[in-house]
Formats: C-alpha cells, sequence, structure tokens
C-alpha cells in the first residue's frame, strides 16, 4: 500500500510540473459571428421520363404487331442477308454494310484506270462491316432511334439523299419528291454491267449505235442488272431508252413514296413493317390520288394486262434471236427472269449455250439494242409491280425495247 501511494506522489507531482511549462492564459477573445447563408442555387431540370416515351412502342399492341409484320419481310429473311458477307454485296444485303456505306457516303464511282488499266467499282463495304451479317432492322433505316428517347426520335432516318446509281457509275440518280422513298432507293437500284477492264460499260452505245454486235462485255447466265431495280423503275430512270419520243411519268414519282402503299395499314399479309403491298390498296386510298382502287379497279386491271402482254411480247422477241432455242432461261413457273440460258455448273447446269455436255454451242451473237432490250426485259420483270409503279414510263419503254429488237 505505502509503494502505491509513493506512484501515486509521484505522477501528481510530474502532472504539475509539465502544466506549469505552459505560462498562464491569456484573455479569451470574442466569440466569432455566423456567416450569412448563400443564395438558393438554380433548381436542376427534370430528366426526360423515358418510360412515358418507350411505352408509345414498347406496348404489347405496337410492338408485336411490327415483329409480326417484320416477320413476312423479305429483309429478314437468311436469304436476303447471308450474301453481307461479300463487300460488293453487303451494302444491300447486311444492316452493317448498308450503314457502312451511309456513314462513309461510300462514292457509286468506279475507281481507275491502275497500271494494269483495270477499275475498280468503289461501291463496296468495309472490311469491318463483312463479319456476322445482319439482317436490315430498326437502327438500319431509324439512325436516331433510342437516342434521346422522344416521341420523334424515328427520324431522321439513315438516308434521304438522291442516290447516285452504281449501275451508271454515278451518272445519273434517283431522287424523289418525296425524298424518303431514296432511302429505299439506295439499295433497290439496279446493278452495272461491267466490262473486261472492270469499268461500267457505256451504254449510250446500245441506243446511238444499235446494229453492231455487242462487245462491251462478256454475257454469261448471271449477267444482268441483278434484282433491285424497284427504285429506277418507280422514278422513271436508268433504263435503256431507245426512240425519239418523250418518256413520261406516273403522278406516283412526284405524289407517292414507297412507304404510301408499301407501309400503309395493314391487310392479311401486306403493309405495315411486312413492306408488302400485295393486294393491300389502303395505301392507294389513302393518298388523294385513287379512292375506289381494289384488285378489280378497271384501270389497275387494264394497265396490268396491257404491261403483262408488252412482257410476253418482249420476251418472245428476244427468245426468237435463238432460232430454235430461247435466250433466255424458262423459270419452274414457265416465266422468263431475264437469266441468259447459259451454261452454269453451280446455278444452271441445265443451260443450253455453252453447255460441254450438249456440244457446247455457242450464243448467238447480240446486237447492242438486243442486249439493251434484254436489259429493259430485266429492269421491268425484276422490279415487280407488274407496271404499277410508273405505268407510262414502263409501257413506253417496253414498247421503244420491241421496236428496237
Amino acid at each position: 500500500m505505502k509503494n502505491l501511494l509513493k506512484v501515486m506522489s509521484l505522477l501528481t507531482i510530474a502532472g504539475f510540473l509539465f502544466t506549469a511549462c505552459e505560462g498562464p492564459m491569456g484573455p479569451q477573445g470574442p466569440a466569432g459571428t455566423n456567416g450569412t447563408n448563400g443564395t438558393n442555387g438554380t433548381n436542376g431540370v427534370d430528366g426526360k421520363d423515358a418510360n412515358e416515351t418507350c411505352k408509345l412502342c414498347h406496348n404489347k399492341t405496337v410492338v408485336e404487331a411490327v415483329a409480326n409484320e417484320f416477320h413476312y419481310s423479305l429483309h429478314a429473311q437468311g436469304e436476303a442477308y447471308e450474301e453481307g458477307t461479300r463487300n460488293a454485296c453487303a451494302p444491300c444485303h447486311s444492316s452493317q454494310g448498308f450503314l457502312n456505306v451511309v456513314a462513309k457516303n461510300t462514292p457509286a464511282t468506279f475507281a481507275g484506270p491502275d497500271a494494269s488499266n483495270k477499275y475498280t467499282n468503289s461501291y463496296v463495304a468495309e472490311a469491318s462491316a463483312l463479319a456476322l451479317p445482319a439482317p436490315i432492322g430498326c437502327f438500319t433505316c431509324h439512325s436516331a432511334l433510342h437516342t434521346d428517347y422522344a416521341g420523334t426520335e424515328f427520324s431522321p432516318l439513315a438516308t434521304v439523299s438522291p442516290v447516285k446509281m452504281t449501275m451508271w457509275g454515278a451518272a445519273k440518280e434517283i431522287n424523289f419528291a418525296k425524298t424518303d422513298a431514296n432511302l429505299c432507293s439506295k439499295c433497290h437500284q439496279p446493278r452495272p454491267i461491267t466490262g473486261s477492264n472492270g469499268n461500267v460499260i457505256d451504254y449510250s452505245k446500245l441506243v446511238s449505235d444499235p446494229t453492231a454486235t455487242y462487245t462491251l462485255s462478256s454475257i454469261s447466265y448471271r449477267t444482268g442488272v441483278h434484282y433491285g431495280t424497284q427504285g429506277a423503275m418507280a422514278a422513271g430512270v436508268g433504263a435503256i431508252e431507245f426512240g425519239t419520243g418523250t418518256y413520261t411519268q406516273s403522278a406516283h414519282v412526284a405524289n407517292a413514296s414507297c412507304n404510301t402503299c408499301h407501309m400503309a395499314t395493314p391487310s392479311g399479309l401486306a403493309g405495315g413493317h411486312s413492306f408488302s403491298a400485295t393486294a393491300n390498296y389502303n395505301g392507294c386510298n389513302a393518298t388523294g390520288c385513287h379512292s375506289t382502287m381494289s384488285a378489280t379497279n378497271a384501270t389497275l386491271t387494264a394497265a396490268k394486262a396491257d404491261i403483262a402482254t408488252l412482257i410476253t411480247q418482249l420476251a418472245a422477241d428476244i427468245n426468237a434471236i435463238g432460232a430454235g432455242h430461247d435466250i433466255l432461261e424458262k423459270d419452274a413457273d414457265g416465266t422468263y427472269h431475264g437469266y441468259f440460258d447459259i451454261y452454269d455448273s453451280g446455278s444452271n447446269a441445265d443451260g443450253y449455250w455453252k453447255n460441254p455436255n450438249l456440244g457446247n454451242v455457242s450464243l448467238p451473237a447480240l446486237t447492242n439494242a438486243q442486249f439493251g432490250a434484254i436489259l429493259n426485259y430485266q429492269m421491268v420483270v425484276r422490279g415487280g409491280g407488274k407496271g404499277v409503279h410508273n405505268y407510262p414510263y414502263i409501257k413506253k419503254l417496253l414498247e421503244e425495247s420491241i421496236a428496237a429488237i
């Protein structure tokens, strides 16, 4: 116990010694005053209620309807977009390829000549757009979709600019008054015919020197303008225009757009995002141009019958060049889609002309006019519509082609 008292005493003395070194405390200053409050900040702007905008489309009625419509669209089919792995096909056969040429403003010209006097078609997609091609979809056409979540973001479209035609190496263009049709025509345009040097041929010679033997390109089973001719036929531009008369245009060119009929209020398996107009006349009767259009409308049936007669006549005249065997390949349904009936081991093994199993008979020499008439046949038949898109232009085109042969 004595030892504990000694320790406590020593600690008390040490504490006194240490505090004593501080010196006396000075007088305490006056207390400070509180600073004034700052002004209130500006209230923040309310964020957009994305949920309300989303519900404009993302509801059972709208989304399910669009999905069902698109299911019937050829845009959604694998046959359409699987070709998108090739750079020359990708601009129209895949979403990535299309958006690539739009973003890069890829020209429809032919580059060259190079050191070996060869030309190259500039209208191709970059390599980065060729992997795992996707079908045409919402974001392909609606470039502003899901950027600001506003009800107006379905516009702008990916492009509505005039379409420089790759068939003509950009020398001609498709440009509708209703410019949203240019979006469709960016793909729905004919492909070029190229010569041995890779450059687009001089189509003017088909008209200016009609009786000369055609030598501007080789001719094979697939020689032609491909299947995307709808835009050119609807706009009335780009075909081989024989004759001296005036090529007049349908009122559709100035007063309608592709979506007027091809995205009309759905009926049956057509309309909306199916992009089909088959047996659906809702668009025709909502434009202000027609009011009683139907499958039995006299004007419509007469026009279609007229065009069908001219197509049949032109096919017969083309096939007569073969002097006993058709120049054009007959399809399984008995019609001619414009392919040459030339042997192709992969696509037309039963082809007659140049078939090594049938004597390798040479295709008869064609004149410039005859070759041009075949291109026009392809333009009309492969454009579909049976003349409805641009009746006066197509009628004149077929009549002049028949006369030129």
